[in-house]
């Protein structure tokens, strides 16, 4: 596996695939990889002939205040799962690479302008998603894709980039991949590793809220209120959570739904201690 540190050294090998007649995937990550990265990449191999994946903690999508000092890092492991999972070339820029301004800031940046960003995680971290966009932009350009691969529990970040891809005609396939889940039901995140024994104990209750909402959708109830009021009361019921939002909303649009059907997105984010967890599922 290759690993490369800056840009014109991965635009140098994907030029050399591109002239051998190969086709290349490419997986965006924050690094601190966990099994649900490893089915991206492995996806990513089974698809194209060679796969690259961005180890890249990007600053512009974190607030002032929010975990970027304190995000996981552990480039070492993570280069030990992407070869594991058939990676090609791990990518794995400084912060003045990818922005060489400095300070991980830049004067130009990649925003959707409807309501999409704006909903779910957008109420809080308004930002955010232009950060996303704006480094996923980046990597579309300094690898130049055939598909590209995002997984399904970041199911707003998922329908954002690909109206981003469809606005400006990137030509790039969007892959979703399933949410991985420890065997009681807690989607795979790289947070995880800051839950306490108590508070990691206490975040089954977010799967087992969206598992409340599968079962009154397959009963029957079409009111998205009756719906996302049990999922709130169910997790209401751990003391270690704070829910910052149950909603229901169009998996493709993000905008709110009044009845709740086949496609209806069920997105949650909760806090246990200090850490903030988001889950979801489409009915």
């Amino acid at each position: 596996m290759i690993i490369a540190n800056t840009i014109s050294q991965v635009r140098d090998q994907v030029r050399q695939w591109r002239r051998e007649g190969l086709t290349v995937g490419l997986v965006p990550t924050m690094g601190y990889l966990h099994e649900g990265h490893g089915s991206l990449v492995g996806k990513a191999a089974e698809d194209c002939d060679r796969v690259v994946a961005s180890v890249f903690v990007n600053p512009t999508q974190f607030a002032p205040g929010e975990d970027l000092a304190s995000y996981p890092r552990d480039f070492e492991r993570d280069c030990e799962i992407l070869e594991k999972q058939g990676c090609s070339m791990v990518f794995h820029p400084s912060v003045d690479e990818m922005y060489p301004d400095g300070n991980g800031k830049t004067d130009t940046y990649i925003e959707i302008l409807n309501d999409m960003p704006k909903q779910l995680c957008g109420r809080t971290r308004p930002n955010h998603f232009r950060g996303v966009c704006t480094v996923v932009g980046k990597l579309f350009n300094i690898v130049l894709p055939d598909k590209a691969y995002f997984g399904e529990k970041d199911a707003q970040q998922l329908a954002i980039i690909r109206r981003m891809v469809r606005d400006l005609s990137y030509g790039i396939e969007i892959v979703g991949c399933p949410i991985v889940r420890e065997p009681d039901g807690l989607a795979k995140s790289s947070r995880n590793i800051h839950l306490k024994p108590d508070e990691r104990k206490a975040a089954v209750a977010l799967y087992r809220s969206l598992k409340i909402a599968e079962e009154m959708a397959s009963d029957g109830e079409k009111s998205s209120k009756a719906v996302t009021d049990a999922v709130r009361a169910e997790i209401e019921k751990e003391p270690l959570a704070e829910v910052e939002y149950v909603s229901a909303v169009d998996s493709l649009s993000m905008e709110p739904v009044e009845t709740v059907g086949k496609g209806t997105l069920i997105a949650i984010a909760v806090r246990i201690g200090q850490t903030r967890l988001i889950d979801n599922c489409v009915l």
